[in-house]
Parts: C-alpha cells; structure tokens; sequence
C-alpha cells in the first residue's frame, strides 16, 4: 500500500531537516536510548527530544521505554522504511557529519563493550550465582529441556555460551554442539565444565553474535539463553540466529519479562530490561520463523525476575520437515 500525496509531504518535511536526518542515519545502524543520541549529535537533550518527538509523530521511528530509559529505533517496515532507506542511501559515503557521528557511534559502542569485558571478567567465575535474581535453575533449565524437544538434534548451536551450562544441559540431545562467546574468561570456563562433564561432542569457539560466520540453516536447535539483554541490538542477534535454523528447526530464546530493576544496567550491565512478547515475536516474523510456544517463569516473590522462554521453528518443505 503506498502513500498519500500529503502523506509523503509531511514524512519528506519530518526528514528534510539536518539534526532530524542525522537521527535517522543513527538508528539505521542500530536502536539508541536518548542519552546516547544527545551524546552522539553533542546537542542538548530538549533539542533532541524535540527531534525525536517530530520524527515519532510523523511515523519515521518508533519510541519505546525500557525501564527509566526511552528507546528509539526506525520504523519497522513498510513504506515510510522503504522511504527513509531511500533517502539515506543518497547520503554520499564520505559526508563528513555522518562520518564524524558515525564515528561517535563507535565511540559509544566501544565504551559499551570495555564497560561489558570488564564486567564479565570480574564475574566469569561466578556466573551462575548471579542468575540467582530469578526463578532457580532448576525449574529454568526443565522448561527449556521442554521447550528444546526430545531431539535427537543433529547439530545444536548455543550463542552467547557463557559458562557453557546450555551445551551441558543439551548436548545429550544432540550428535555435535557448538557454543560461541566474546569472552575468553567465559570460554575458558566452558571449556573446563565441558572437560568435567565429559562433552565430547561439544566444540567452543570465539564468535560474535551478530555474525557468527556460521553456514546459513546449519543447525536444527539454536539457542540464545539470557544474552539479548546485554546487546545494543537484540532484533539483529535474533536475525543471526534464526538464519543459523534449518527448515523444520527450532530457535529458543531464555531472557526476562519486562521488569523496572533499573540498578541491573550499572551493577550488571543490562542494556535491555525485558522484553515483551509481541517484541519477539515481531523478530521471529521478520525472521521467517513462527512461533511455537512461550513459557513464563515468574520468581518466588514481586522483587525478582520473571524468565520468559519463547520458541519458534522455520516452517520444512514436504521433502525436508524433521520427524
């Protein structure tokens, strides 16, 4: 469906202002807190706000709180993205103001990640005590055993690994498990629990979430457990991930309910405080996968964290559907 004559007036007239276009070029590389643009543009935040409040009316971004913090991303699809794709691909590659904000993009990005390495570093060797803020393990690994399937799955890919505690709890299922972290500390870790327990089959490797260098549809379950919210940009690591599914396969993703335990983002360095259901599931769909099933796990008392299980599959062909 197209766009009205004074329809396309208004969103050309919302764009065709220099602060408001380079909001745009930010957030077509990935979704940004206010603070975070305010910091990138070096302008002060009711400038910004007023910005960001012009281009939200108009249709071109979408706002969404997370906790105290206000996200902002582009339009999700359709023809106001087509129109903004458009026009950005018309902004010459050497423009010196989105080379410099693309550059204080890095910026912001690296000290995300200095700030992520050290926090991870500090507590490689207790990870699995501080999944403590919710329900207990137990009752959390049982739901994924259920949401994951019986199997047997001929190759199972676990990303954002960890300490390595889903390729242990999986692997059983599976003829060849691989897992994926950033941090050599988490690595190292899995590879002694991996050593432990025997996980012959279970290979550990150095990768990046967001581009894996996996083949496309190599996998028949992957699993993505409480990693998306320390990402500056879930949607694409859901992306990656399903890309990794084969068609009759099953991507299973264990992260928090929507909470307001705003002291998570310094102490542990979440980005994301929860995600809703129809925030998934929005992924999987432009993913190509549909839903399968979404379980929730609420804590003992109100100040813990709910953990969500959510599962979906590529739909098989006749000749190729799994049994």
């Amino acid at each position: 469906m197209g766009l009205s004559t004074q329809h396309l007036v208004d969103l050309l007239r919302a764009a065709g202002e220099p602060t408001r276009l380079r909001i745009l070029g930010l957030l077509a590389r990935e979704e940004l807190a206010v603070m975070e643009i305010t910091q990138i543009l070096d302008q002060s935040q009711p400038r910004v706000s007023r910005h960001l409040k012009l281009l939200t009316e108009a249709g071109l971004i979408e706002r969404f709180p997370d906790g105290a913090w206000m996200f902002y991303r582009l339009a999700d699809r359709g023809p106001r993205r087509r129109l903004l794709e458009e026009a950005l691909r018309l902004v010459p590659a050497d423009d010196p103001v989105f080379a410099r904000d693309a550059d204080r993009l890095q910026a912001v990005r690296a000290e995300r990640s200095d700030e992520a390495t050290a926090y991870f570093e500090r507590n490689a060797a207790r990870w699995d005590e501080l999944r403590s803020l919710h329900v207990s393990e137990g009752d959390v690994e049982a739901a994924i055993l259920d949401a994951a399937g019986p199997g047997p799955f001929r190759r199972m890919i676990d990303l954002g690994t960890g300490s390595g505690r889903m390729l242990a709890l999986l692997c059983n299922r599976a003829e060849e498990g691989l897992g994926l972290d950033l941090s050599q500390q988490m690595l190292n870790i899995a590879r002694r629990r991996a050593t432990e327990a025997g996980l012959e089959r279970c290979q550990l490797r150095h990768g990046d979430i967001f581009a894996t260098q996996l083949p496309t549809a190599s996998a028949d379950l992957v699993v993505v457990h409480q990693v998306l919210h320390y990402l500056s940009d879930p949607a694409a690591a859901v992306a990656e991930a399903a890309r990794l599914v084969e068609p009759g396969g099953r991507l299973l993703i264990a992260d928090f309910a929507p909470h307001r335990l705003e002291f998570l983002r310094e102490a542990h360095q979440h980005r994301r405080l929860g995600f809703a259901d129809a925030e998934i599931e929005r992924w999987f769909d432009g993913a190509g996968l549909q839903p399968l099933s979404t379980a929730a796990l609420p804590p003992a008392d109100d100040q813990g964290l709910t953990v969500k299980i959510w599962t979906a599959t590529r739909e098989a062909s006749p000749q190729g559907a799994l049994q």
